[in-house]
């Protein structure tokens, strides 16, 4: 009788946490504490786990104020983001255009800490996602912020050598390098 009342009572349970799932993936719900998301990160993890909800989810984190200027939300977004990474392997989303985005983002909120650490992880977006321009770029931006001109006409040179798309962007950002504007693309030009 025992063992029939524990299965009964992980069925409820499984059931509750299906429409809790559904509703916190839908942004219908909203976690009463700002500051621990784990119920959503296994959430996502032990359903969809697919890069458009990590991003989804990691935007509406960054929401919550400013990374510059909040070194506790920095080391939140940076924690949730390496996650977001790690749950995603390289080798199925590499052609995802929200996971190009998780890493793009986790690398320049690593550039925030360490610039060595940001640029492997540029580096590593770069690798993994090289035929979106975004990528390219980003990468460049960071090069440039470095003081690295040389290494940024490098990177974005050989964007357009392997095709990244849209090529409007990298050319764009070309220009932009030359004539010695410190963003390689303005709001608008994203």
């Amino acid at each position: 009788i025992a063992s029939i009342m524990n299965r009964v009572r992980d069925l409820k349970n499984k059931y509750r946490n299906e429409d809790n799932i559904t509703d916190e993936l839908n942004c219908t719900k909203i976690s009463a504490d700002v500051t621990d998301n784990s119920g959503t990160v296994n959430q996502i993890m032990m359903t969809t786990n697919t890069p458009e909800d990590w991003l989804s989810f990691l935007l509406r984190l960054e929401k919550k104020g400013i990374p510059q200027m909040d070194v506790s939300l920095l080391n939140r977004l940076i924690g949730r983001y390496s996650q977001a990474v790690t749950a995603l392997p390289a080798e199925k989303h590499s052609q995802d255009e929200s996971y190009a985005r998780i890493l793009v983002r986790f690398a320049e909120l690593k550039a925030l800490q360490d610039a060595e650490e940001a640029r492997d992880q540029f580096h590593l977006a770069k690798l993994n996602c090289k035929k979106f321009a975004f990528v390219h770029v980003a990468f460049a931006q960071f090069e440039l912020s470095q003081g690295n001109v040389k290494k940024c006409k490098q990177l974005l040179q050989k964007a357009v050598e392997c095709s990244a798309v849209p090529l409007e962007m990298l050319e764009t950002a070309l220009q932009n390098l030359n004539s010695q504007k410190t963003q390689l693309l303005s709001d608008e030009e994203k």
